[in-house]
């Protein structure tokens, strides 16, 4: 079949690899009708992410029709649709048994890799390093997908697999980023990062029951869009202050909650921007925190600060004291899919919202190389790439 493989930094490639094998009994192979390249590829494409290997498949956030099942699968069968989460779920741990599924633990059988970096293993994940399971990912042509009873959302309806695809990671991702905050009625939602999970938690604020919205971003496309699609009052940083801004739009207190959904690779200037950017580039500091650094400074006391976006190790210039003499509360962790999915599922088949308003590129899998570099470099006005096989 065609994968795409990692072969380095920022050096993906469409290859012939061998197709997947039911290998447990519990199993099931899907046939990849849609799949999408996700922010948090974007870390594994500059190279940021340890334990990716060269030619491992990459690719998390991906849906199909049942080609094969193992012969203890229940729930699914041959020519079911289905969306995949992009992380794996066991049904029977501790923790899937709290509804916590992104930290199964059964499912990444490189648990010892993560315990040593994060002193506990989450899920196994798609696509997404040997430190989360080594899995192919699904950005290819078939996928094996473990523990197929549970990992899976069948699609029963007429909807297309665009209106579909992101249940299994962005739109539930930026569902629960605001879901955790417990929004109460008349409160104002701050999103830093304007891309397909910040753009998700707009409009999940909305329907969460948020007073007003307020999305901060540079690329006037992507505010655009937030304007436009998720009503809420743009922010651009580096024509504005923020912090300044976001006093007035909130009679001086700060936003009640505020979302981090940029993560490990924020963008910023001046000079604690550079000061990041040169540690992380000599490997002296995982990641740049720059808008959760912001968020916390700027959400008002007692708030609430919820991030989704990615984050991999330690990072420098936390003001902790802040978010202690504020009284914040913090909210972050790899999304508990499962949990949200089939409600979002609903929410689209009532018509309440269409993901597909994020999409700006569609290509066939073999030009998955240049959609990660239009992704990464914001080309084209780009937001969401959606590939086919």
């Amino acid at each position: 079949m065609k994968a795409l493989r990692y072969h380095g930094a920022r050096d993906v490639r469409v290859e012939t690899v061998p197709d997947p094998q039911l290998a447990d009994a519990r199993d099931m192979i899907v046939k990849v009708t849609a799949c999408a390249i996700c922010g948090s590829d974007l870390h594994l494409y500059d190279g940021l992410i340890p334990t990716l290997q060269k030619g491992d498949v990459l690719g998390h956030e991906f849906m199909g029709e049942v080609l094969e099942v193992g012969r203890e699968v229940r729930d699914v069968q041959k020519g079911d649709r289905v969306v995949v989460p992009f992380n794996i779920g066991c049904g029977d741990c501790f923790f899937c048994k709290r509804q916590l599924w992104s930290l199964c633990d059964r499912s990444n059988p490189n648990a010892a890799l993560a315990t040593k970096q994060f002193g506990a293993a989450p899920a196994g994940l798609f696509g997404y390093s040997h430190m989360f399971g080594g899995y192919p990912g699904g950005q290819a042509e078939y996928v094996r997908v473990p523990f197929a009873d549970i990992n899976h959302f069948k699609v029963e309806t007429d909807l297309s697999d665009e209106q579909v695809l992101f249940i299994g990671d962005i739109f539930a991702t930026g569902f629960m980023a605001v879901d955790v905050c417990d929004v109460q009625e008349g409160d104002v939602v701050a999103v830093w990062g304007c891309g397909p999970v910040g753009l998700f938690a707009l409009k999940s604020a909305h329907m969460l029951g948020a007073k007003r919205v307020i999305a901060i971003d540079r690329f006037p496309e992507r505010l655009e869009l937030a304007r436009t699609k998720c009503d809420a009052t743009p922010i651009d940083y580096e024509k504005s202050d923020v912090i300044e801004v976001l006093k007035e739009l909130t009679s001086g207190r700060g936003p009640d909650i505020c979302i981090d959904a940029v993560g490990m690779e924020a963008h910023g200037h001046g000079l604690e921007f550079w000061y990041d950017r040169v540690k992380q580039a000599v490997g002296l500091q995982a990641d740049r925190p720059t808008a959760l650094r912001q968020a916390v400074m700027a959400c008002r006391k007692g708030g609430t600060v919820s991030v989704p976006g990615v984050y991999g190790g330690p990072i420098d210039h936390f003001p902790f004291g802040a978010a202690f003499n504020k009284g914040l509360t913090l909210k972050m962790g790899q999304t508990h899919t499962h949990r949200y999915a089939p409600a979002l599922l609903q929410r689209i088949a009532a018509g309440e919202i269409d993901p597909s308003f994020i999409i700006t590129h569609r290509l066939h899998l073999e030009e998955a190389p240049k959609g990660y570099d239009i992704f990464q470099h914001k080309k084209e006005g780009c937001i969401k790439v959606v590939l086919r096989p």
